[in-house]
């Protein structure tokens, strides 16, 4: 495919993962704060700081709260931009930061479980999908 159809085909693919991450972020703040109802996901923020402890096994049980808040900030604030329509410098910044924290949770996920569960959940799948979208932010957003 070139020409226009090729340039509004990616325009709609980066669009997509863009928003596909984003949301994937949003999702998981959801389900720690019990948004998605009872029974689904980690249903409280407690439950989530018991999972962020198996993640982080290496880590001391002091930084288990900051890491827990400090994921949770990364991915409400990099979940919201990822939404937004920012070009240039901006949406590289997103995308890289995305891709960098991803990478850390599914290298945490993998010393502390194997690589079978950040393999599993698409971790590095979605860090790669953001490194792209870093090489390649969509230069018509309005």
């Amino acid at each position: 495919m070139t020409g226009p159809a090729s340039r509004t085909f990616d325009r709609w693919a980066l669009r997509y993962a863009r928003w596909a991450l984003g949301a994937a972020f949003l999702s998981g703040i959801a389900s720690r704060f019990g948004w998605w109802g009872a029974g689904r996901g980690y249903g409280t923020f407690a439950n989530f700081m018991k999972y962020t402890a198996q993640v982080n096994s290496f880590m001391p049980a002091r930084t288990i709260p900051f890491l827990a808040w400090a994921a949770t900030v990364a991915e409400c604030g990099l979940g919201l931009a990822l939404l937004l329509p920012l070009r240039g410098r901006a949406a590289r910044g997103v995308a890289l930061a995305s891709a960098a924290l991803l990478a850390v949770f599914g290298v945490a996920m993998a010393v502390s479980f194997g690589p079978k569960e950040p393999l599993d959940y698409s971790v590095f799948s979605a860090s790669a999908a953001a490194l792209l979208l870093a090489c390649h932010p969509d230069p018509e957003a309005p």
